[in-house]
């Protein structure tokens, strides 16, 4: 239930970029509003709200947060379909922003509460699925809806769906009990004390490990959530593919091939964080460098089904970094920190990724599109070879410093 919600909330954010082509033909809007629209103006809006959201869920029924957030965002949804200007897409993209910050947090603390550690990054593995179905599914259904209909009938419809969901969650997930399953090293049971808000925020911030592995995965935000904004109206406009193509093709390849890497990933996890914890780190720095050829050849590939083709290895390595950046903040926070450190984890990685990344490249594409009004898409995908590179060498230096934590732990036994 959780990884359908999952679901909706990543199938209505994207929504807009897998209608983009048709929404530019119909508001006249460019690359640029884009980009901001679906990057830095949701952004805010998301993460911002995220950590109030957080704190409250970290107090009350995480449940009820999680359904009145998804009946939100799912409402602002069908709001965008009714949009006739930009300023009214721009508005409802925000509430949209707006509910969507009370979908994954709660639902990360409810999960860790649902399964001991040692299973978690798999049963994480299993709830991260929900980007890449919700990525799929919004290609498929939006692309049909879209091409039989309008643009305007897609928002409409899989909002509603939300809606029904919401009341769904409401109805039948159970709140487990915080921290129920986490080993306590006392024959007697204690009272759990609500984390402190500031106290929580300091905590984050001022731990290392937290504070890197946040950054890692905001330099790898920035170039999914680039791509993903954008992959659509690059294949469409400058290598040909149609909307019914998009809605088989590319829905098929990013349902299979991120909900591989998300699911590979956190088998991994569980199977070699054993070991040591440098496995959180060490998988996503090989994932990562392992798409950037492929990522090359993407961009460069000259007739979209090479595209796509190459288009596989950055949809599969991309995401070998979610699973294990969640399972490795649940672990490093007390069970009554858990909500809110992980809406911490969002808010630094989807400001600078969601935020940042999609504004930059619609951005670029503006700027070069003067001189290269036929493929400024193309050379703006290729800047953003830097941003992968960056993101492996933070991953790297978060292995040697989670290296570096376990021995000295080791060392004091």
């Amino acid at each position: 239930m959780l990884c359908f919600v999952y679901v909706l909330n990543f199938l209505d954010r994207q929504l807009l970029s897998i209608l983009a082509k048709p929404i530019q033909d119909d508001l006249g809007v460019t690359d640029g509003q884009l980009g901001l629209i679906s990057g830095l103006y949701f952004a805010l809006f998301y993460c911002l709200i995220s950590i109030p959201v957080g704190w409250l869920a970290d107090r009350t029924n995480r449940v009820r947060v999680l359904s009145f957030a998804c009946a939100l965002w799912s409402a602002a949804t069908v709001a965008c379909g009714f949009s006739s200007t930009y300023p009214q897409l721009v508005a409802a993209r925000m509430a949209v922003g707006v509910g969507e910050a009370g979908g994954v947090p709660p639902s990360y603390a409810i999960i860790s509460d649902y399964f001991p550690s040692g299973t978690r990054g798999t049963a994480l593995g299993l709830f991260n699925l929900g980007p890449p179905l919700g990525q799929a599914l919004g290609v498929a259904f939006g692309a049909s809806i879209a091409a039989s209909y309008s643009w305007r009938s897609a928002f409409v419809v899989l909002g509603a769906v939300g809606i029904a969901a919401a009341a769904m969650v409401y109805l039948f997930v159970r709140e487990p009990v915080r921290g129920g399953l986490d080993f306590v090293p006392t024959s007697a049971p204690t009272p759990m004390k609500s984390a402190g808000f500031r106290a929580t925020i300091l905590m984050f911030f001022s731990h290392p490990v937290l504070r890197l592995v946040s950054f890692a995965c905001g330099a790898t935000q920035f170039v999914t959530y680039a791509s993903l904004n954008f992959t659509t109206l690059f294949v469409m406009r400058e290598k040909g593919m149609t909307l019914n193509e998009i809605a088989l093709y590319y829905a098929l390849l990013i349902g299979i091939g991120i909900s591989a890497g998300m699911y590979v990933s956190g088998r991994l996890i569980d199977r070699y964080a054993r070991q040591g914890k440098k496995a959180y780190a060490l998988v996503p720095a090989v994932g990562l460098s392992l798409a950037i050829p492929f990522f090359v050849g993407f961009v460069w590939a000259p007739t979209w089904p090479l595209a796509m083709l190459f288009l596989v290895g950055p949809t599969f390595f991309n995401y070998f970094y979610l699973s294990p950046a969640v399972a490795l903040v649940q672990e490093e926070v007390l069970p009554q920190e858990r909500v809110l450190s992980g809406a911490l984890l969002l808010l630094v990685m989807n400001l600078i990724g969601l935020g940042l990344g999609p504004t930059y490249l619609g951005a670029v594409s503006d700027l070069l599109r003067v001189a290269h009004p036929n493929n400024s898409l193309q050379l703006a995908f290729y800047t953003l070879v830097p941003f992968y590179i960056l993101a492996v060498i933070l991953f790297l230096v978060l292995a040697r410093k989670l290296e570096h934590e376990t021995a000295a732990i080791g060392d004091k036994h």
